[in-house]
């Protein structure tokens, strides 16, 4: 199996996720890797790690998710892993519940998400989100 850590989605890849039929609700896993060291565009907190940059945009994503009716669901470190193998362990998990793929899009478009994404770009070198469908 290849794995492919990104920190953008292909817009092909997004043109198919979002128009997926099913519009229920979602658990969004996020396997996230960081950069050593944040990498601003403007040269800022240049000795801040990735991991942190990405927690400033952990902290205020919150709210945005709870604008779009969803919720940080878990996040936490990758301590370890028991099956499989991979080349290089992610460093967290977060997994997010939105009522629906469509809130998603609702939230990225929002001004308050498009304000913090600049600190997930500098924070992270890579990741994979994964969508889930929660069983009733």
């Amino acid at each position: 199996m290849q794995v492919i850590n990104e920190t953008a989605p292909r817009p092909e890849v997004v043109a198919a996720f979002f128009s997926d039929a099913d519009h229920g609700p979602m658990v969004m896993v996020n396997l996230l890797k960081f950069k050593d060291k944040a990498t601003y565009p403007d040269g800022r907190d240049p000795e801040l790690s990735g991991r942190d940059a990405y927690n400033r945009y952990g902290e205020a994503v919150v709210a945005c998710l709870a604008a779009v009716g969803g919720h940080v669901v878990y996040h936490g470190p990758v301590t370890g892993m028991l099956l499989g193998q991979v080349d290089e362990q992610w460093d967290a998990v977060a997994l997010a519940w939105y009522p629906s793929p469509q809130a998603m899009l609702q939230m990225v478009a929002l001004p308050e998400y498009q304000a913090i994404e600049i600190h997930r770009y500098a924070g992270l070198a890579g990741q994979l989100n994964i969508r889930t469908k929660p069983q009733a």
